[in-house]
């Protein structure tokens, strides 16, 4: 790992901005100050008129690895992720095969340290038939431990009541949940086929996986993760509704605790008629209301964390009808370019953004050593720079196995210049670095 000199940044850390230089050497922050002078790094950055944050750390993907080669890897999902600004990602349990041993769990550890230029964790999954396994679970060998309280792929959806209970009663870490209430999503789309026949539009995945079914499920969640005291994370909140369930408080203060994904405060129900299936993702897309008021709850605690829930499938799947196009959709290539879009339009503070997308993530899964700009930290560092005349997405290489982008027909008014893994350039100036090699995650609990 060779030194590297950031010179003339504007550092966003812990709720400041201020104009300095940063120092890495041997993968760590070595020093922060107004300017640092008489150091020979093998490499300097004039970083004159851009930021510098912790990279964003994201709670949430889907690499499809092992299992969907045609969809995405750890090596060409962590390559779009550094390129948006991602240094760090936990991946989810619903693979082929699903992480539901602790085999499997192994396996995507050794195919991580093999590809991935971006730090890595992952998730462990709930079926109703390995709760013993999750029960004996090491907390500091996953990052969390996922539940799917609504549909999801093969054996991994667990609406048995009495499983609930035992699973919220006995998780030794944290528990992560999906949360959409299946027999209303059943009924809904039933009313619907009824009018539409094989026929249902894109629009209508809103109306079907509705915000009755988020808060019913959602709402179940939180009252048996307050009987039985879990350390509870209820994964990517749609509805304003929803919102009342989380306190406003510090994070150090809760045992409950809730999570936005960017897609959710990017698009609305009006955006299904120009993107369809392309935005088709579960839980679903909602109204401008309440895009509007989980933007308003990244202002004060009741929303903790933004993830992407980078979720691929090939284009040729998208194009299918309605009923037969899956969710979800590519977001790591351009998550803190999307994200800026917020800043730029003054709806949240360049701080805050560093705080959900950083700070409380580092601090939540118990990681030691990054989320922040600290003199011995791990260097995870992202520069910014602003893009006066916005820069076009569809002019840009997608890095993603799928080869799409529901961004393409947008401007972003920031880019990533920069990005550094365990101090390793792994992005700089529109270029990869392949020689970076991420680490893994510890979670110290």
């Amino acid at each position: 790992m060779s030194s590297v000199l950031i010179r003339n940044a504007r550092l966003v850390n812990e709720g400041r901005e201020f104009d300095g230089d940063l120092l890495v050497d041997h993968g760590r922050i070595v020093k922060i100050a107004s300017s640092i002078e008489g150091e020979n790094a093998a490499m300097e950055i004039d970083a004159k008129g851009q930021w510098l944050l912790p990279g964003m750390i994201d709670d949430q993907v889907h690499f499809r690895d092992p299992g969907a080669p045609d969809k995405g890897s750890f090596y060409t999902e962590s390559r779009a992720a550094v390129a948006g600004g991602i240094t760090s990602f936990m991946d989810m349990p619903n693979t082929r095969p699903a992480t539901l041993t602790l085999a499997a769990l192994a396996d995507k550890k050794r195919r991580a340290a093999i590809s991935s230029v971006a730090n890595y964790g992952f998730h462990f999954g709930v079926s109703n038939d390995n709760l013993d396994t999750v029960a004996a679970l090491d907390p500091c060998s996953v990052a969390g431990v996922k539940v799917f309280m609504g549909a999801s792929t093969g054996n991994m959806l667990v609406d048995d009541p009495r499983i609930l209970e035992r699973l919220f009663a006995e998780v030794p870490t944290l528990l992560l949940a999906h949360c959409e209430h299946t027999p209303s999503i059943k009924a809904n789309e039933s009313n619907l086929r009824g009018l539409f026949g094989d026929a249902v539009p894109a629009g209508a995945h809103p109306l079907i996986r509705n915000a009755e079914a988020c808060f019913r499920s959602s709402s179940m969640a939180v009252d048996l993760a307050k009987r039985h005291g879990t350390r509870l994370h209820v994964l990517h909140l749609t509805t304003a509704r929803e919102l009342a369930l989380f306190e406003d408080k510090p994070l150090a203060e809760k045992r409950i605790t809730a999570e936005v994904c960017l897609h959710h405060l990017l698009f609305d129900d009006r955006d299904y008629l120009r993107l369809g299936n392309l935005i088709k993702c579960n839980p679903a897309i909602k109204t401008q209301a309440d895009r509007d008021a989980l933007r308003q709850a990244l202002l004060c605690n009741r929303l903790d964390v933004i993830g992407s829930d980078h979720a691929p499938h090939t284009w040729a799947e998208k194009q299918l009808p309605y009923h037969q196009a899956p969710s979800g959709l590519p977001l790591v290539q351009h998550a803190l370019p999307a994200l800026m879009e917020l800043v730029a339009d003054e709806l949240l503070p360049l701080t805050t953004l560093v705080e959900k997308t950083s700070h409380r993530v580092a601090d939540l899964f118990a990681i030691p050593d990054r989320g922040y700009l600290r003199e011995g930290y791990w260097a995870d560092l992202v520069l910014i720079q602003p893009e006066p005349d916005g820069k076009a997405v569809a002019q840009q290489p997608i890095i993603a196995q799928c080869g799409w982008t529901p961004f393409a027909e947008r401007r972003f008014r920031h880019s990533v210049s920069t990005t550094l893994v365990s101090g390793q350039i792994a992005w700089h100036t529109d270029r990869l670095y392949d020689g970076c090699q991420g680490f893994p995650l510890r979670f110290m609990r």
